[in-house]
């Protein structure tokens, strides 16, 4: 395929096979369900970012989007693409504070969202941060209906693969969003190297039930574009809603975090004995969060697909994946191997995090690693590489090992803690259905471990004493046992891949008290 951009790959498919499907807007009721082309979205593109050029978009003006995952979505932001304007997705759950942050601090000209014309719908909130800078962007939205233009009207596409034309933000969830700079070059081959790893075929079909907007969305979309496989798009990821599309459609690939192997998990233990949930489905993909081992071999065993789990950031959205010909051993107990091009440096942790089995802090370098921070200083060390805040550590097979963050390092009287290590354990508990495990300050011990879970429906009540017994029995170490123990009907999640937002438990729990 000639050329680096997306654009160029995008006009590469449709020139392929025009007429394979490639998106499904999928419905609970098939009647509500659209679908486009490969050729329909190069097509369709075209217009709408004939349209936009008509609204005064021009290659490089900062465009700032917040829609929802829908065909029109994508079609958005590949006519951006094929403009050669820079884009910057924000999360639909991002609210107006954080609206107002990314505008300010990107510049946009232009902010789309959502809704009718003329300020109905979601645009007319909108409007309200956008007012309070001193150069308001233009607000209008994106679709209802779609831009719409002559494509004879566009410059050419754009020619340089590694300009920064995508800014996302990371998910906020340990400190305030940071903007992440891409290049289209970046994000070909993040989306490449997934595509390769997953060892999909003609036959599979995908599914996109997170959030466009995340860094994944382009990555998958590369993906499916290399492969010229379909996918299914769901704007709102619930069970058992999704269950009608995914069957109708024969998904084989789903996923997207840990907490979508557990949701699936959960409606398949649902089923009479002996019932498949998704009978097509042969794979479940996906990254973003930690992976219990024990719960690899529950979905293996009951969902009856294979699990593959990778390591990626809003900085690197490929750094490490699994790959389905790995054994069970590995694939439950690693985060993949790194790709061809993809280099990574175990370094002793900055805050000490570093442990005695040889891990420390991941430091990623290669071709799909973002560009820095925008208004930031250049965050890579001497040799290039960026530090992720992340430990692990490398097998003697080259796999990466995740085993937490720098800030969940718990230092309890001088000694280092793994909060990974015990969220791992508790996840086998039968009357736990999630847990965290964070430091709270202490007096004494400098910081003290609480446990931090969420049962299922009908469990026994949980006590301090029991957990701590279980984990002992375990093998945990004693120094390592939690201290406290706090039990919620439901644990705080972020929208996009549904990780665990600890911020908000050590805002929530760090003043004192909790359960015994």
């Amino acid at each position: 395929m000639s050329g680096s951009t997306l654009w160029d790959l995008v006009a590469w498919r449709a020139a392929r096979t025009p007429d394979a499907l490639a998106l499904v807007q999928g419905a609970e009721d098939a009647r509500d369900e659209r679908r486009i082309t490969f050729g329909g979205l190069r097509e369709r593109a075209e217009r709408v970012a004939a349209g936009l050029h008509a609204y005064g978009v021009r290659p490089g003006s900062t465009v700032v989007w917040q829609l929802p995952t829908r065909i029109e979505t994508v079609l958005v932001s590949l006519a951006l693409a094929r403009l050669g304007a820079v884009q910057s997705p924000v999360l639909p759950g991002y609210r107006e504070h954080e609206l107002e942050q990314v505008l300010r601090r990107t510049g946009a000209a232009f902010l789309l969202v959502p809704g009718g014309p003329h300020g109905t719908g979601p645009a007319a909130p909108a409007r309200r941060p956008a007012a309070r800078l001193p150069a308001p962007p233009a607000v209008f939205a994106a679709y209802g209906p779609l831009p719409d233009g002559d494509p004879a009207t566009l410059p050419p596409p754009p020619a340089d693969a590694d300009a920064v034309r995508w800014i996302y933000w990371t998910s906020g969830t340990t400190a305030a969003p940071r903007g992440v700079l891409h290049t289209d070059r970046g994000l070909r081959t993040a989306g490449g190297w997934l595509a390769a790893a997953l060892r999909l075929g003609p036959g599979d079909v995908g599914s996109m039930a997170f959030p466009y907007a995340h860094v994944a969305g382009p990555d998958y979309t590369v993906m499916l574009l290399t492969l010229g496989i379909p996918a299914v798009l769901l704007e709102r990821f619930a069970l058992p809603g999704a269950l009608a599309p995914y069957r109708r459609h024969g998904v084989t690939v789903a996923g997207g975090s840990t907490a979508f192997y557990s949701l699936f998990l959960a409606a398949q233990r649902a089923l009479p004995a002996g019932e498949r949930l998704l009978p097509s489905l042969r794979l479940l993909a996906g990254g973003g969060a930690p992976k219990p081992p024990a719960l690899y071999h529950e979905v293996t065993a009951e969902l009856g697909c294979q699990v593959v789990h990778g390591y990626a950031l809003t900085e690197a959205p490929v750094v490490t994946m699994g790959d389905p010909l790995d054994g069970a051993a590995l694939l439950a107990n690693t985060d993949g191997r790194p790709p061809a091009g993809m280099e990574i440096r175990i370094a002793p942790g900055r805050d000490g995090g570093g442990g005695g089995d040889g891990s420390g802090e991941i430091l990623v370098r290669g071709p799909a690693v973002c560009r820095g921070y925008l208004g930031e200083p250049d965050p890579f060390d001497r040799d290039g590489f960026l530090p992720t805040g992340d430990l692990g550590r490398l097998t003697s097979t080259g796999h990466l090992v995740v085993t937490g963050r720098l800030k969940d390092i718990i230092i309890r009287k001088g000694e280092n803690v793994s909060a990974r290590e015990i969220e791992d354990l508790l996840h086998g508990h039968p009357d736990i259905a999630g847990a965290a495990v964070i430091g709270l300050p202490d007096a004494e011990r400098g910081e003290l471990v609480c446990a931090v879970v969420e049962q299922p429906p009908g469990a026994r009540e949980l006590t301090l004493g029991a957990v701590t017994e279980r984990l002992l029995a375990q093998g945990l170490a004693r120094h390592k046992l939690p201290e406290r123990l706090e039990v919620l009907p439901a644990l705080p999640r972020g929208a996009t891949l549904r990780k665990v937002l600890k911020r908000e438990l050590r805002e929530r729990f760090g003043g004192g008290g909790g359960a015994t």
